[in-house]
C-alpha cells in the first residue's frame, strides 16, 4: 500500500516538499504553510501557501508517465529537487509525489452494518467504513485514495455526517482511486533512490483539481481535463468531492511526435514549432504566415518555408483524438455530455490557442482553463496550467483528514517521516555487510 500522509494540524506551520514527475518535465516545490482563518481560506484550506523554493527540470526516463528508465528518472528528480533546496535554504527529506500512469482508475464499493435503532456513533461510522475499505484492499491494485462520498440510513442517501442520527441499517458509499502496483513501486524508488522518503502518492488530476478549481465549481460538478506531455487524466468533481477518475496514454507528446514526422524536422524543432506556431483552430491568415522548418539532416541545410495552415492541419486531427476519448470515457462512466456541464482545462497541453473552443465543440459545456489559485510567492512562469498538479500537491495534507484507510499493522513499516528511510539504511546495511 502507498504511504499514508498524516492530516495536517489547523493550528501549526509546516514546510513542506512536493515533486510533481510528469512525462515531460519534473518539478519541485518547497513552501511554508501558515494557518489562516476558515473563513479567509478556500474550501477545505487551512493553511495559507507561500513558495520558497522551486525546481524545474526536463523530464528523462519516463513514458506515457510511468518510470522506463530508472536511471535516468532519479538524475532528472535529483537535479529539481538540488534547485529547490538551494533557493529555499532547506534540506529536504521527504516529498508528496504525484502520478498519473499506470491505468489510474476509479472503483465504487457500498457496504452496511446494523445499528439497531439507536443513535449513530462514532464506532458505527467508523466500522461501516472499515467494512467498505477491506473489500476495496483487496482488488490487487495500489489504492491511491478512499473518499466516503455519503453515507445512507434506512433508504435515505446522501447523508454527510449520520452522527446521533436514529436508524436500524447504517450504508456508506466509497470512491477508490487506484493504480497499477508496478507503476506506483517504481516511481516511489526512483525517489527514494535520490535518498528521500514518501509521505503520499497523489492521483495527478485530484491534485490539479485541488489547485485549480474554485469552491462552486467543485460543489455544483466539473470535468477537470489534465493534458500533460504522456498522459491526459480526467476527474470528476461533485458534491465538493472527488467522484470520478480515469487517463489515457496520449498527450502534448504525441503532438510533437506527428509534427516532426509530417514536417521532416527534429523533436526539438517540433516542440519550438508546436509553441511558437501551433494552434488547435485554422485561422484565415494561416495560409499567408509562412513558418521556417529546418530539416532533419546536414547541418547548415536551408530551411523550408511552409504555410501555417499545415502545422495547424498535422495539430488538429491529435488534439481532437485526444478530447474525443475524453468524451467517450465521460459517456462510458456514466457523464454524458450536456450543456450545462463544466470544464476546466488544465496542464501544459492545453495552452494551444483554440484548445477550450475545440474542447466546447466536441465534449460540449462551459469551458475555461485553469490555473493555480491560491498560493503566495509563485513566480509568474510558475502561475500557468502545466503547474496545476505541483500546487495541488501543497493542498491535499489539508484535505487528506476526509480519507480513510485501514491501519496498518503493527508489523508494517511507517510511511511518514523518517521511518522509512532509517528502516531502508537499516537494510542496506544488512545486505551490504
Amino acid at each position: 500500500m502507498p504511504p499514508r500522509i498524516r492530516p495536517l494540524s489547523g493550528r501549526r506551520s509546516a514546510i513542506l516538499c512536493v515533486l510533481d514527475v510528469g512525462t515531460s518535465k519534473v518539478v519541485c516545490l518547497i513552501a511554508r504553510l501558515n494557518p489562516t482563518e476558515p473563513q479567509d481560506a478556500m474550501r477545505g484550506r487551512t493553511h495559507r501557501c507561500r513558495i520558497l523554493g522551486i525546481g524545474h527540470q526536463r523530464s528523462r526516463g519516463m513514458k506515457a508517465g510511468a518510470v522506463v528508465d530508472m536511471d535516468e528518472a532519479e538524475s532528472a528528480i535529483r537535479l529539481a529537487v538540488d534547485a529547490a533546496e538551494r533557493m529555499a535554504g532547506v534540506q529536504v527529506e521527504s516529498v508528496i509525489v504525484n502520478i498519473s500512469g499506470g491505468r489510474l482508475g476509479s472503483q465504487l464499493y457500498n457496504a452496511k452494518v446494523a445499528v439497531a435503532g439507536r443513535a449513530v456513533g462514532e464506532a458505527d461510522t467508523h466500522r461501516v467504513l472499515e467494512a467498505c475499505t477491506s473489500r476495496s484492499a483487496n482488488s490487487g491494485k495500489a489504492v491511491l485514495h478512499s473518499l466516503p462520498t455519503g453515507f445512507s440510513l434506512d433508504g435515505t442517501h446522501g447523508i454527510r455526517d449520520p452522527k446521533d442520527m436514529l436508524g436500524e441499517e447504517l450504508g456508506v458509499d466509497m470512491h477508490v482511486v487506484a493504480c497499477e502496483w508496478a507503476a506506483a513501486r517504481n516511481l516511489m524508488l526512483a525517489v527514494e533512490r535520490c535518498h528521500l522518503s514518501i509521505e503520499a502518492m497523489v492521483a495527478t488530476p485530484y491534485a490539479s483539481g485541488l489547485s485549480a478549481l474554485v469552491d462552486d465549481e467543485a460543489e455544483l460538478g466539473t470535468a477537470l481535463i489534465d493534458m500533460g506531455g504522456g498522459t491526459t487524466t480526467v476527474g470528476v468533481f461533485a458534491g465538493g468531492r472527488l467522484s470520478h477518475v480515469d487517463a489515457f496514454a496520449l498527450g502534448g507528446n504525441h503532438v510533437t511526435t506527428d509534427i516532426a514526422r509530417g514536417l521532416n524536422t527534429r523533436l526539438a524543432d517540433a516542440e519550438r514549432l508546436k509553441t511558437l506556431y501551433g494552434a488547435c483552430l485554422a485561422a484565415p491568415s494561416d495560409e499567408r504566415e509562412t513558418i521556417a522548418v529546418a530539416p532533419v539532416g546536414e547541418d547548415g541545410e536551408a530551411p523550408s518555408h511552409l504555410p501555417k495552415s499545415q502545422l495547424v492541419r498535422i495539430i488538429r486531427p491529435r488534439v481532437e483524438e485526444i478530447l474525443e476519448m475524453v468524451r467517450d470515457r465521460l459517456k462510458h462512466a456514466g457523464f454524458p455530455a450536456h450543456e450545462g456541464r463544466r470544464l476546466v482545462l488544465t496542464g501544459g497541453a492545453c495552452q494551444l490557442p483554440g484548445m477550450a473552443e475545440a474542447a466546447k465543440r466536441i465534449i460540449s459545456g462551459q469551458v475555461r482553463i485553469g490555473r493555480p489559485l491560491g498560493i503566495q510567492g509563485l513566480p509568474e512562469s510558475a502561475k500557468s496550467p502545466a503547474f496545476s498538479a505541483a500546487v495541488g500537491l501543497l493542498v491535499y495534507p489539508q484535505i487528506a483528514a476526509i480519507e480513510h484507510f485501514r491501519p496498518r499493522s503493527a508489523g508494517s513499516p511507517q510511511a511518514t517521516g523518517t521511518d522509512g528511510y532509517i528502516a531502508r539504511v537499516g537494510r542496506w546495511l544488512k545486505e551490504s555487510f
